[in-house]
């Protein structure tokens, strides 16, 4: 039985989890949800305050074991997932992920990110471009889901060829992070995961020996003053995390932007009227209509908070999407404002795992937008779109729009 509306799988609540989050905030602020097993939190304080807290950690690996932790052992079938995603550096703590993040630091930088702006800008305006002439389709489709994954691409070094397999290897790998995924979608993340990784390891060897201008060249020669440098499935396991990273949350918030723009017309009216707004939407949309708004953290000490005491071992769930909507930081916080500065949303993350990314999914936003204000000034939407069922990574099916 949800509480106050909370849950996670009703096609009604991922449609808009404002209201029930709403509720929460003022009645509910912290309480355990039976159906997920998680302590579920949704003020904006707490959530700030939770995600800097070191007594939490993406995972507890490095305290104690599963048994030592109190959770069952994992499926032997998921050992090749589980390899591939903690060589990375998002399913890992201190001091693994402090090392892994300075030295992939070292190559993707934020001059090596603005440098990407000229690339991404002519792809953004490709995309528009083809989808006005041909007078409309699926905006997601035809614009949000292949600019970022030929960003990436294209940043990695993978060549134009192999390009089409990256998408479906994201897709199911990112599968494994919503709420108690089935065994079918946990077996696909296992083949995407062995896929991706051998495609990658051939990718990354002939770069050691040859290398190019290209981010799997960069990470393979990087050295750090100690002369450390990362292992292959290190590397792997980096590249692994930007596609996905990278390439999920921005799709689903140009799609959720999108959106929200069309559902406030005097808003969209604002931003065709003046480009310059561009910079300032792109944080508000994201604020608005959160493309990841659930991360969930493992308590690896005891805690309290809001005066309700949280045991080690429990999971929490930190709701990004009503943080962003909590009015005790942002005045009006369910109007859509494409001008709000200061704008203090915490879509990225805050704290050792703020996403590495940010830089460049701004980037991307900034020229997507701007690509279709320009090139399809007069874009309709056609249909009322459906959610996707997934609540961690919560987008659109499709957004059909018409020129």
């Amino acid at each position: 039985m949800s509480v106050l509306g909370y849950d996670p799988w009703s096609p009604e609540f991922v449609a808009d989890p404002y209201p029930a989050f709403a509720g929460l905030r003022v009645e509910r602020p912290v309480f355990f949800d039976e159906a997920t097993g998680q302590w579920v939190i949704s003020r904006y304080a707490d959530v700030d305050a939770l995600l800097r807290d070191r007594r939490l950690g993406r995972s507890y690996l490095h305290v104690a074991d599963h048994e030592g932790f109190g959770q069952p052992p994992e499926a032997e079938f998921l050992a090749p997932f589980w390899g591939l995603v903690r060589a990375g550096m998002l399913d890992v703590e201190p001091p693994v992920h402090t090392r892994l993040r300075r030295l992939v630091s070292r190559a993707f930088t934020a001059r090596m990110v603005e440098g990407l702006r000229p690339m991404i800008r002519g792809l953004a305006e490709e995309l528009a471009g083809g989808l006005a002439e041909r007078g409309g389709g699926d905006l997601l489709a035809e614009v949000a889901e292949p600019l970022p994954v030929n960003v990436i691409a294209e940043m990695l070094g993978v060549p134009v060829e192999d390009r089409g397999l990256l998408r479906p290897w994201s897709g199911d790998i990112c599968g494994m992070y919503e709420l108690n995924p089935s065994e079918e979608a946990q077996r696909a993340a296992v083949r995407a995961a062995v896929e991706f990784s051998d495609y990658l390891r051939g990718l990354a060897r002939s770069r050691r020996e040859s290398p190019r201008e290209d981010l799997i060249s960069a990470l393979a020669q990087v050295v750090d003053e100690g002369g450390d440098r990362l292992t292959e499935d290190e590397l792997i396991g980096t590249c692994v995390l930007l596609l996905n990273a990278g390439h999920e949350a921005t799709v689903n918030a140009t799609g959720n932007g999108w959106w929200s723009l069309f559902r406030n017309p005097g808003e969209l009216a604002r931003l065709r009227g003046d480009h310059a707004l561009v910079p300032l939407a792109a944080e508000e949309l994201m604020r608005y209509d959160t493309p990841a708004p659930m991360f969930e953290r493992w308590v690896l000490e005891d805690i309290e908070i809001e005066g309700v005491a949280i045991p080690r071992g429990a999971e929490v769930a930190l709701q990004f999407a009503s943080a962003n909507r909590d009015p005790e930081v942002f005045a009006d916080p369910d109007r859509l404002d494409l001008g709000r500065d200061p704008n203090p949303h915490i879509t990225f993350g805050l704290g050792i795992h703020y996403c590495l990314g940010a830089p460049l999914a701004r980037i991307e936003l900034a020229e997507s937008y701007g690509a279709l204000l320009r090139l399809a000034p007069g874009m309709r939407l056609v249909k009322e779109p459906e959610w996707k069922p997934g609540f961690v990574l919560r987008g659109l099916r499709e957004l059909q729009v018409e020129i």
